[in-house]
């Protein structure tokens, strides 16, 4: 996996590269499933080329993220860019839907893995399981969730860690208030 430069932060370009090799998809893929040219991508990618707002929409929804995961976070100092994540600066990824709110923990999706910071809303879950094609470990820092890997339920509490691999899990939090967890995801997938 290509990496960002070390002496500066990475770039809306090096998040769609990433973004899009997560999902085994060539530039010749995503460039048809966009209807551009792969030439015009390539230059996206290496941000030569700005893309539209009707560009970044399209961009989105083949990558499977919400627009707002492409658009910039704020700007972290020079000396801290691509190292330092503040509290305030978190970009915020997914889709809020279920009751789930998640920050984006990383500098930028350019490595082998993401952290997230997950807080899962009181009485929330999703319906349906999700099977992804990664390696996941949880760690709950407060609060209670319920997570089914593989067809079986496991309550994790404060200070419990979970690790899925490529089964269908998904969570509910059936309880009075919010639980928060992290979330190492490999390779990143938002």
């Amino acid at each position: 996996m290509q990496h960002s430069r070390p002496d500066g932060p990475t770039t809306l370009g090096a998040d769609l590269r990433a973004l899009r090799k997560s999902r085994g998809l060539t530039l010749i893929d995503m460039a048809d499933t966009l209807g551009r040219s792969v030439g015009w991508l390539s230059q996206v990618e290496r941000d030569i080329s700005e893309p539209s707002i009707t560009d970044l929409r399209h961009i989105a929804a083949a990558l499977d993220v919400s627009i707002s995961m492409l658009f910039r976070h704020a700007a972290a100092p020079a000396h801290e860019a691509g190292h330092v994540v503040r509290r305030d600066a978190r970009r915020t990824i997914g889709s809020h839907m279920a009751g789930l709110v998640e920050e984006l923990l990383s500098p930028d999706l350019t490595d082998d893995f993401e952290m997230v910071h997950s807080t899962f809303q009181p009485r929330s879950r999703i319906k349906e399981a999700v099977t992804r094609p990664t390696q996941e470990v949880g760690y709950v820092l407060s609060g209670k969730l319920e997570i089914e890997i593989a067809g079986l339920t496991h309550l994790i509490n404060p200070g419990d860690s979970f690790r899925i691999r490529g089964e269908p899990f998904r969570w509910s939090n059936p309880f009075d208030g919010p639980a928060v967890a992290i979330w190492v995801i490999a390779p990143p997938v938002y």
